[in-house]
């Protein structure tokens, strides 16, 4: 990871009260040496984390109380109290306090994070069941972070050193999965993709595969006709101002490792995606939010109730999800800097583009691609 320039202010929502996330909060940042390169500030209180850090009996966490978010305490963890009142704290049920606290942290981080006063948020595992209510009806921090900041689309993007996966549908239904297959959704989610990989990722001439609906990719409209009337079409008209290719059967394709002479993949439903990921990163992946105009990560998994209060979470994905909005914000700051003086890119996108002239466009085969 890149050493930023300035140590930037990352907030931190608590999830689930119930859950792990207090838990991979106070051994991640038991590591001082993260406190060089950030400084956190928790949504969350005083008396929940006391509850949790005693738990902990190995861990050296320590902690500031901040009232104004304009005067965080450098080099230290900054607890910002979202709420003053005694909560029943009950490791490991699911209940509706745990969400509605959950939903208090969120809320109050992301207020800061539009407001400019984190420069980043990392967030910690909700429940999906628990946080609704007629003020917060989303099925995840992905939608509600998409109408918090007025944008027509995101996409959820999971990310790990050996690849990334972004997923047209999220968490909805296998049943309904299909009819949220569209030409324009597809297009919109590779734009996105793109965008983000240039921007958040720093890969100048990002190649992205696109994953089939249909088992075998519909075997040219024999088991079904998603593939032929609109996936296709749609990286068609990516192909335009992108290096996409496809569509691959995804059994083959994550079979025999494809994923790997792309940048990133776009798979059509939640668990054609994250299956694959989440078997090959180690729980060493993150989620990360794309298309926004502020960063956000989380880990790659969820609030564990059968393991929260007994000291059992690995903080893994947690600390990489801190590690990568640092890096995120790090490769905007570039990103930003270069297109001020697109000298400095010169070289690199002759480059790209000498690249470029060794890759044929027209299909899987040519890219030694087994379907």
């Amino acid at each position: 990871m890149s050493i930023p320039q300035q140590r930037p202010v990352i907030g931190i929502s608590i999830g689930d009260i119930n859950g792990i996330g207090a838990e991979l909060v106070i051994k991640t940042f038991s590591d001082n040496r993260l406190l060089e390169l950030c400084t956190p500030v928790l949504f969350a209180s005083n008396k929940l984390i006391n509850f949790y850090r005693k738990s902990i009996p190995e861990s050296s966490f320590n902690y500031q109380n901040v009232k104004d978010l304009s005067r965080v305490y450098h080099k230290q963890v900054n607890i910002f109290n979202c709420w003053e009142e005694e909560v029943s704290i009950t490791p490991g049920q699911l209940n509706e306090t745990g969400g509605k606290y959950a939903v208090i942290s969120l809320t109050s981080a992301v207020d800061a994070l539009k407001d400019k006063k984190i420069q980043g948020l990392v967030t910690a595992p909700i429940h999906k069941k628990n946080i609704q209510s007629s003020e917060f009806s989303f099925t995840g921090h992905t939608p509600y972070l998409m109408q918090a900041f007025g944008m027509k689309d995101v996409l959820m993007l999971m990310s790990s050193e050996n690849f990334k996966v972004g997923l047209v549908t999220e968490h909805v239904p296998v049943s309904a999965i299909a009819k949220h297959i569209t030409r324009e959704a597809i297009l919109s989610k590779l734009n996105i993709m793109k965008d983000s990989l240039i921007k958040d990722f720093g890969i100048d001439k990002p190649q992205i595969a696109v994953l089939g609906l249909n088992p075998h990719a519909g075997d040219e409209g024999l088991i079904g006709r998603e593939e032929e009337d609109i996936i296709k079409p749609a990286i068609k008209d990516a192909k335009h101002n992108m290096l996409v290719f496809g569509p691959y059967s995804a059994d083959a394709f994550f079979a025999h490792n494809q994923q790997q002479k792309f940048d990133a993949v776009l798979a059509m439903y939640h668990d054609q995606g994250l299956i694959p990921f989440k078997s090959l990163s180690f729980g060493e992946g993150l989620n990360y939010t794309a298309g926004l105009p502020a960063v956000r990560t989380s880990p790659d998994h969820g609030t564990a109730f059968d393991i929260a209060g007994k000291n059992k979470a690995d903080p893994t994905s947690f600390m990489t999800a801190v590690f990568g909005c640092l890096d995120i914000l790090e490769k905007r700051r570039e990103f930003s800097e270069n297109h001020k003086n697109p000298l400095k890119k010169m070289g690199s996108v002759v480059l790209a583009g000498a690249e470029d002239e060794k890759i044929d466009e027209s299909g899987g085969e040519e890219r030694g691609i087994v379907i």
